[in-house]
């Protein structure tokens, strides 16, 4: 054993510390034992670690344990002198004192290392355990970020613990889930089913499993995710649920699922207050062709009406095939029961076309029934059924179309039949020139004088004479026939206008009503052309516009508004204080004239209310700089009335009802004073 030279105290210090941290067992029993010689100059020493205990073979000299608070580690022992003075004394105690505490650290370091090898060992056989494991394990912090990242995770997803420790675990979602709320980063604790995406741009289907992971102090510090792919097991499913409730042949929900939805359509619908209908529809001569040309020829056939059905339906209705030849629609979205008769119509008009199948031209029609929620029903099954009753009733009707359709409901049936022989009736009076204007005039409260007139459309049936204009006007707005009433309006005023024009008279304001359905970016041009093609110019033209027309998309109806003003015609807001009377809307409208609805215009002069708020409009218009017109005078208190409180025109039957073009012309060559009439 190499003995380090110590020359005093310090050195010996410095001496024993490296032999603490150098030697082991006897050799550094040997060592403390030499350097304890050195310490106090004596030809005798040694030292005995704990348990090499034993006599002491020397007489005399000194003995200096060697402890640290309760722990024993050995002792000094010194002999072959008789005179150790009291400083060899203390340097000897010294020297145990600094063993005891060097001895201490490094038994404890000692035990420290030990544990820090035991828990790698055990870290690296629990990964070893894990990465052989089939199913993807990987942890991360409370934030996100993965941490650790198996074997399994790298085969399922196709990442590296490289590529994937240290980024987010968004990283691994399907685009259609980014945004949303990630339980990854809430709670764990919970099995749940998710898209995510793999490396190669695949997304899958995987079971996630998730746990929190704590600190010493029960704090959660992270997430530990397990998954498996379950893919196949997903598609599976897909293809039992759509067996088991798709109609195998045209892809459409079948009646089990048409139930459900129709169930929960309803559920809606009673919240909204809205109607719900079912419509029942079997195929006519379905079963000639399919017993005589076969099956296949049948099938095909199915599947192209089923194909025609979706076409004519909205994404929001419902359709499905029951059976047989037999579907079924759900309509929920409606405001009115008559609205599915409309529907109706256009499925069996998507059957007027022959269908060509396999070289053969096929024909088909159909019969249709319908029940209204909540009137005959409240629930699916009970819908279904009062439809294909009402489906019966309709395939013994006749060979008419309106009698093709019927509604459980008897006195819907009369409703419906009315409305389509109207209908009916009104679109052949567009074709065949049964429609004519009616002139009412416009006077001027000032001097009596006719300063323009309001063109309102009649309809002279052939048989029924001249029909009243609310019998159609109505059912002309549910059906979207205004918007080709409304063009015709507007041509034979503008035509009419061209004759008085011709005739010698002067610009009078005729009035045309627009419609919302018609009141879009379209009009202004159909007016300038209009205008053009019978050389008018703009001050033979009013348009008038209701005031619930305008209280949609008010930026895009100003920009209307603007471009039909820039043409030089004026515009009129009809019907004002019936709609939203919104006054920081009306000083934005580029209007002319606000007109006092004859709802207000009757109870005057008796009615408080109504005086109020036609004195009200009256002075609103003059504040605006707007002309203000009342309609419905009927009687001379009334237009004092308003006279008094400055309205500018009216227009009612006090005056004139509307008048046939050859007496509206009349009354303005003869200048027609209202006193006089």
């Amino acid at each position: 054993m190499l003995a380090h030279p110590v020359s005093d105290f310090l050195g010996s210090s410095a001496a024993l510390c490296d032999a603490v941290l150098r030697l082991r067992g006897a050799a550094l029993a040997e060592e403390l034992g030499r350097i304890a010689r050195d310490v106090v100059h004596s030809p005798q020493g040694r030292y005995l670690p704990a348990g090499a205990d034993g006599a002491s073979a020397w007489q005399g000299g000194m003995v200096q344990e060697v402890r640290f608070e309760n722990q024993y580690f050995g002792r000094f022992e010194v002999a072959g002198r008789d005179d150790y003075s009291d400083a060899e004394r203390q340097h000897l105690a010294s020297l145990a004192a600094l063993a005891a505490s060097v001895l201490q650290v490094h038994s404890i370091a000692q035990r420290s290392t030990h544990a820090y090898v035991q828990v790698e060992a055990q870290l690296q056989h629990q990964a070893q355990i894990l990465d052989q494991i089939h199913e993807s394990v990987l942890t991360m912090d409370m934030n996100g970020f993965i941490t650790s990242w198996n074997k399994g995770a790298e085969r399922l997803f196709g990442y590296t613990p490289v590529e994937a420790v240290g980024r987010n675990i968004l990283f691994l979602y399907d685009d259609e889930d980014v945004g949303f709320s990630d339980p990854f980063l809430e709670h764990g604790g919970r099995l749940m089913e998710v898209r995510r995406k793999k490396k190669s741009g695949e997304v899958f289907w995987a079971s996630l499993s998730l746990s929190t992971l704590h600190d010493m102090d029960g704090r959660p510090t992270g997430m530990i995710a397990y998954l498996t792919d379950i893919t196949e097991r997903k598609l599976a499913e897909e293809r039992i649920h759509h067996l088991a409730y798709y109609d195998a042949l045209t892809g459409l929900p079948n009646r089990t699922l048409l139930t459900k939805l129709v169930d929960q359509a309803l559920t809606v619908a009673q919240r909204s207050k809205l109607h719900g209908c079912v419509l029942f529809i079997d195929l006519n001569r379905f079963k000639l062709i399919n017993d005589t040309l076969g099956r296949r020829i049948g099938d095909a056939l199915l599947k192209e009406v089923a194909a025609r059905f979706r076409v004519v339906l909205r994404d929001q209705d419902l359709v499905a095939r029951l059976g047989g030849d037999e579907f079924a629609v759900g309509l929920f979205d409606i405001g009115q029961h008559y609205e599915a008769s409309r529907v109706a119509h256009k499925l069996l008009a998507a059957l007027n076309e022959p269908f060509m199948v396999d070289g053969h031209d096929l024909r088909v029609g159909a019969s249709i029934g319908i029940s209204v929620y909540p009137q005959d029903g409240a629930d699916a099954e009970t819908l279904l059924r009062l439809a294909d009753i009402a489906m019966y009733r309709a395939k013994q009707g006749g060979d008419s179309d309106a009698e093709h359709v019927a509604f459980y409901s008897r006195d819907m049936n009369q409703g419906m039949q009315e409305r389509m022989r109207i209908e009916s009736g009104l679109r052949q009076a567009l074709g065949n020139g049964q429609l004519e204007l009616h002139y009412q005039p416009k006077f001027s409260i000032a001097d009596s004088k006719i300063i323009g007139a309001e063109a309102l459309v009649r309809w002279r049936h052939p048989e029924r004479g001249l029909v009243p204009p609310a019998e159609f006007i109505s059912l002309a707005e549910a059906t979207g026939l205004v918007v080709q009433v409304g063009e015709w309006v507007l041509e034979a005023a503008c035509a009419q206008a061209q004759t008085w024009k011709d005739g010698g008279l002067p610009p009078i304001r005729l009035a045309v009503n627009v419609s919302a359905r018609e009141f879009t970016s379209a009009l202004p041009g159909r007016v300038k052309e209009t205008l053009e093609r019978y050389g008018l110019e703009p001050s033979w033209l009013e348009l008038e516009i209701t005031e619930s027309t305008l209280m949609h998309n008010i930026d895009r109806v100003i920009g209307i508004m603007d471009r039909i003003t820039a043409l030089g015609v004026t515009l009129s807001l009809d019907d004002f204080g019936t709609g939203y009377s919104s006054l920081s809307y009306l000083k934005r409208f580029p209007i002319d004239t606000l007109k006092i609805d004859r709802s207000f215009t009757t109870g005057i002069p008796t009615d408080a209310s109504d005086c109020a708020i036609a004195s009200t409009i009256i002075s609103i218009a003059q504040q605006l700089n707007h002309k203000v017109i009342a309609e419905g005078v009927e009687t001379v208190e009334q237009l004092a009335f308003l006279k008094d409180n400055g309205c500018d025109e009216v227009q009612g039957y006090l005056f004139s009802k509307p008048l046939p073009a050859e007496a509206f012309e009349k009354a303005l060559r003869e200048d027609w004073l209202a006193e006089g009439r």
